[in-house]
This record gives C-alpha cells, structure tokens and sequence, in this order.
C-alpha cells in the first residue's frame, strides 16, 4: 500500500513537471531590414569617416563625393548664362531704337497722307513712306522674333545648372533612416560610382524574429498578437521577452533549407514575422522561439 502511495506522488510530480514544461510553438532566427546607402554620382570619395557599428540618424552625412568639376561646371554655366541675359538685354534696346523710330516714321506717314488728300504730296512719296513703315515693322517683328531663341538658350542653361546643382547635393551623401551600419563597402580615397553601394544600414532598435507555422497552426496567429518570444539566457537557462505579430505570409512555403531534417524541409508552411523590442540582447542571426498562446 504504501508503495503504491509513493508511486501515485511521482507520477503527480512528473505530471506536474511536464505541464510546467511550456513547449515552443514555432523556431526562427532574427532578422531586420538592411538598406544600402548608395552613391548616386561618380568621383573620388574625399569625405568618409563612418565606422561599423556607428550609430547614424536620418539626414547625417555619411560621405563626400569630389566636387571640383561639378563647382567648375556650375561657373561656366552662369558664365553662360550672364552672357546670353547681356544678349538679351541688347535686344531689348534695339527693340525700344525701332519702336522710336516706327513712331517717328508713323508721324511722317500721316503728314504725307494728309499733304497727298491736298495734292500738295507725289504718289512716289507716299509709297515711299509707306514701304519704310513696313520695312519697319518687319524688322520689330524680326527682333521680337530673336526673344524666343534667347529665352530657349536660357531655358536650356538653367536645366543645365539645375542639374549640376543637383549633382553637386548629391556627392554629399546623407542617410534617409535612422539605424547602425552593419557593412562598409568602399574606404577613404576610393572611387565611388552611381548605384556602387557605401555601406549598409539596419535599425536594430526592433527585430523580427521570422518563425515557420503549419497550417494546423495558422487559425492561432492573428496579426497584432502579443506572444511570448524565448531565447537563450546561458547553456541551460532561457529568458522571454514580448513580440507582437506583424506579418503573416498569405501563401503557403516548403520548410527552408535551415531545418536540418529533410522531413521537415517537405512540409508546408507559412511564415511569420514577430517584430520586439531590442533592448540590447537581440542580435541579427540568432535564434529564437515563440509561444502563441
């Protein structure tokens, strides 16, 4: 009897034990967003003193491109530009000199008129007067014309100069977010090209932890869920923090390459990401597990 009393109180135990063994729902590692910081022009890198592990806020300078030429560029084109407003401003004055001349030459013109009503004018006068004002008038219209092409030019240097402008902003390469440079790809000196990445970016403030559900699963993932994320704390020990579900994939996917047996590598599942709060133990890469419920 009292044996089967002792074995009553060990099964108890181990009942007890297991249940408090709250197994993990789903496995997965961390990973966060990358972006690559890119130069968008070509020249030599004067300005670089990013190092990894940098912290970088949104709008910091992170490199400077040569800007000698685009600075040159710029000059020649406001040369140009004063140049042909000089032009511009010429013209002006010779239409005023032909507007002077038109209303003298009209004033003329009615007087010949008038004295032809009285006789007191020949027909040769008043064709003579007469072709001057047209000539006249053709010529205006001729200078007027030649507004349209300076203006053109003008319009075709300020396109020019915007643009180097703008190249000229963007050999100051700056950061758009906010986050910690992982990689560095070029160094103090080198060449940088269009689209030749500088370094990468990730916000490691909040990681996600992607982690693989069955379709048995799914019905227990809802988005925005607060679940229970686990990671190592030492060999033996785990610690949990709190992830909230920000993505679940709408399409099923066979098991990635990662889990080691070739059964599981079979199954589909889905993937889902749960986003937490990086107080300074998470990195990218490492393992975790979450309990939904």
């Amino acid at each position: 009897m009292k044996l089967q009393y002792l074995l009553a109180i060990a099964l108890l135990a181990l009942w007890s034990c297991n249940k408090n063994d709250k197994q993990s729902d789903a496995y997965g590692n961390f990973e966060t967003d990358e972006i690559l910081i890119s130069s968008e022009v070509a020249g030599k890198i004067i300005g670089f003193s990013v190092e990894l592990g940098d912290e970088i806020h949104a709008g910091d300078l992170l490199a400077v491109v040569d800007t000698t030429q685009l600075n040159l560029q710029i000059k020649q084109l406001e040369a140009q530009q004063r140049a042909v407003a000089s032009k511009k401003v010429n013209l002006q004055a010779q239409v005023e000199v032909h507007r002077e001349q038109i209303k003298n030459l009209k004033i003329s013109q009615e007087r010949i008129h008038k004295l032809f009503a009285d006789q007191a004018a020949t027909q040769q006068q008043v064709d003579d007067v007469d072709g001057q004002m047209q000539v006249m008038k053709k010529q205006l219209e001729s200078l007027n014309t030649q507004f349209i092409s300076i203006n053109s030019e003008l319009e075709v240097l300020e396109a020019q100069l915007a643009i180097a402008q703008d190249k000229l902003e963007k050999s100051f390469i700056t950061s758009l977010m906010s986050g910690i440079v992982l990689e560095k790809y070029v160094e103090l000196g080198e060449m940088a090209a269009p689209g030749k990445a500088i370094v990468k970016l990730g916000d490691l403030s909040e990681l996600d932890l992607r982690v693989y559900v069955s379709g048995a699963q799914l019905p227990n993932v809802q988005l925005g869920q607060q679940v229970e994320v686990v990671i190592d704390q030492d060999d033996t020990k785990n610690q949990t923090l709190t992830g909230e579900v920000r993505w679940i994939s709408p399409q099923a996917e066979f098991t990635p390459k990662i889990i080691q047996t070739k059964e599981e590598r079979v199954k589909l599942v889905y993937a889902v990401k749960v986003a937490v709060k990086n107080d300074g133990r998470l990195k990218i890469g490492m393992p975790g597990e979450v309990r939904f419920q």
